[in-house]
């Protein structure tokens, strides 16, 4: 809850921060009063939305922020608030409105200053949603997707390098899913299934936390299908990069009991 409180703060500066209109371009709007909504000036409308903000009443935030592009479409307050409107959405956790309004930016100002927040702000969604490694990972992938995405457009930005960090963690819950089916395969006898599975964590996520125990999996699995050849190269890997865990002690003492000769080699 607390890195959410930290995040959602960030988000807010760099939402209000980093979109800085003159009050100068404020008055441009029209007062026609047959609008679905009671018609307003662009920057009372605007002062109501980010009010509500303020105050935590962040659906109502939301609406107004979407008010304000609809009543004053060529208003330079317009495109603030539709970035506006995605954050507020994002932080009454309506996760797939704050994305609609993010993309919606992006489709219009698509080389804006402030697109590597929209962007941002879309990663962040998909992050917050990830489930524990028993559900299905569609979400995370998602996170993965829009992370790399950031790294790839705006590679010397703040957004970038926290975008790296999180992709570190989305990796390695990645792994961890590889890992549960994994070792689910291996308790039903289904080795070739297990290798399987052990063998993409090894492969395509060989720098998260869960690669030792693959490693070791991996040994289990081959031995249990009957070619201790490949046991040994797992475990040669194991031993050559994790020397000191105690998958690697695990690891030695199965090829000493069930292939000694390939072992020894």
């Amino acid at each position: 809850m607390l890195e959410r409180s930290r995040l959602k703060t960030a988000l807010l500066a760099a939402a209000t921060g980093a979109l800085v209109l003159t009050a100068g371009c404020a008055g441009a709007g029209g007062k026609n009063k047959d609008t679905a909504y009671v018609a307003r000036d662009v920057d009372t409308l605007y002062a109501a939305a980010k009010e509500r903000l303020n105050q935590g009443r962040t659906k109502q935030a939301a609406a107004l922020f979407d008010e304000v592009e609809r009543q004053h479409p060529y208003s330079p307050w317009a495109r603030r608030a539709q970035l506006m409107s995605a954050f507020s959405y994002y932080a009454a956790r309506d996760y797939n409105k704050a994305i609609q309004s993010a993309q919606r930016f992006l489709s219009i100002h698509p080389g804006n200053k402030d697109a590597p927040y929209a962007y941002y702000l879309v990663a962040m969604c998909y992050y917050e949603q990830i489930s524990d490694v028993t559900r299905d990972q569609k979400t995370t992938e998602q996170a993965k997707q829009a992370l790399t995405d950031i790294i790839r457009r705006y590679p010397t930005t703040s957004y970038a390098s926290d975008a790296k960090l999180k992709l570190d963690l989305v990796n390695d819950h990645l792994a961890g899913k590889e890992m549960t089916i994994g070792r689910s395969y291996e308790n039903s006898g289904k080795w070739l299934a297990a290798t399987l599975r052990f063998r993409n964590v090894v492969d395509n996520f060989q720098t998260t936390s869960h690669t030792p125990e693959a490693l070791f999996r991996l040994v289990e699995s081959y031995l249990s299908l009957g070619v201790p050849e490949e046991a040994q190269k797992a475990a040669a890997v194991l031993e050559r990069n994790y020397p000191g865990s105690k998958w690697y002690a695990r690891a030695y003492k199965l090829m000493k009991k069930y292939a000694p000769e390939a072992a020894a080699a």
